[in-house]
């Protein structure tokens, strides 16, 4: 089993000892190598593995806490929205890193700061988060990006890497496109999209095209 530097670089931020011996034993196995998804997630059997030794582990929110910390360096995601207060036994992982190219996105894992008003996301990082998440449309709008910046910069005392930072943008996309009353949209599947101006009609246009097309007739 090999780790790319991006994942190296991750797994010597600050991390305990049991979310790295999670990540590398319990969780890095089971993906698999093209899609970087995960078999569903299995208390009994990630206990197990954190107690070889000694039985420091016995409660599946023990297990959540370390999946949370594997999350705040950008290891894990959850391939689907998941309540980060509920169970996650049975849940299905991505991991992001592990199907990037080696040196791609590992400078952004030592890019660390606080939010600020210039702040871009990393364009070619959403496209590849965006396809690993699942997001149809992650073209985003001035105002998206505007509320995202806003929203942090009341909350100075969070520090992420830049990766990071482009990770939970995509992940906000994520919400807001899964997010019911989403203004000029379209639902494909089970996602909520912008639609673009001038190639759809909505019914009631075409209604009363309709109507009095047959009026003139």
């Amino acid at each position: 089993m090999q780790f790319n530097k991006a994942e190296q670089t991750a797994l010597l931020q600050s991390l305990s000892n049991d979310a790295r011996i999670l990540y590398i034993l319990g969780i890095k196995p089971t993906a698999d190598e093209s899609s970087g998804t995960t078999s569903p997630l299995n208390y009994k059997s990630l206990l197990s593995i954190l107690n070889a030794r000694e039985e420091k582990f016995t409660l599946g929110r023990q297990v959540n806490s370390l999946i949370k910390e594997l999350i705040s360096v950008g290891l894990v995601n959850f391939q689907n929205e998941v309540e980060l207060n509920h169970s996650f036994n049975g849940k299905t992982l991505v991991l992001p890193l592990t199907t990037m190219k080696v040196d791609e996105y590992s400078k952004l894992h030592l890019n660390w700061h606080t939010m600020h008003l210039d702040w871009l996301p990393n364009q070619k990082l959403i496209s590849d988060l965006a396809k690993l998440v699942g997001i149809i449309d992650y073209d985003y709008t001035t105002s998206e990006l505007g509320d995202f910046i806003a929203y942090w910069l009341g909350r100075p005392e969070s520090q992420f890497s830049e990766y990071q930072w482009t990770q939970k943008f995509v992940f906000n996309l994520k919400k807001m496109r899964l997010a019911h009353g989403f203004k000029n949209v379209q639902k494909v599947g089970q996602q909520i999209v912008q639609t673009k101006a001038g190639i759809l009609a909505d019914d009631n246009a075409k209604n009363l095209v309709a109507k009095y097309s047959k009026t003139n007739t």
